[in-house]
């Protein structure tokens, strides 16, 4: 079984208003991870993903491409604690 982890991702580019808080929430719910999606005041998203280390990377993945209307510049990635979430929720 592969083993759990638990990362913040910080993503720059043209991210928001373009549908990228849902893209990552349909793709974490899939994947089964859990944590929290929510735009900050900057202009980027910061997303805290957990779960099997597997699929926590497949969704950090994903987040390169984003919808189709996204432009990633760059995403930061840094190793944070698990903080028991329940469910993956995109925060307001």
């Amino acid at each position: 079984m592969a083993k759990e982890i638990c990362k913040r991702i910080r993503i720059f580019g043209y991210v928001q208003g373009v549908g990228f808080r849902w893209f990552i929430y349909k793709n974490a719910k899939e994947l089964n991870l859990k944590g929290y999606v929510k735009n900050l005041n900057d202009g980027t998203v910061q997303a805290v993903i957990c779960g099997n280390k597997d699929n926590v990377e497949k969704l950090i993945e994903l987040c390169y491409k984003g919808p189709s209307y996204a432009i990633v510049n760059r995403i930061n990635i840094e190793d944070c604690d698990n903080e028991n979430f329940d469910d993956f929720r995109i925060v307001l």
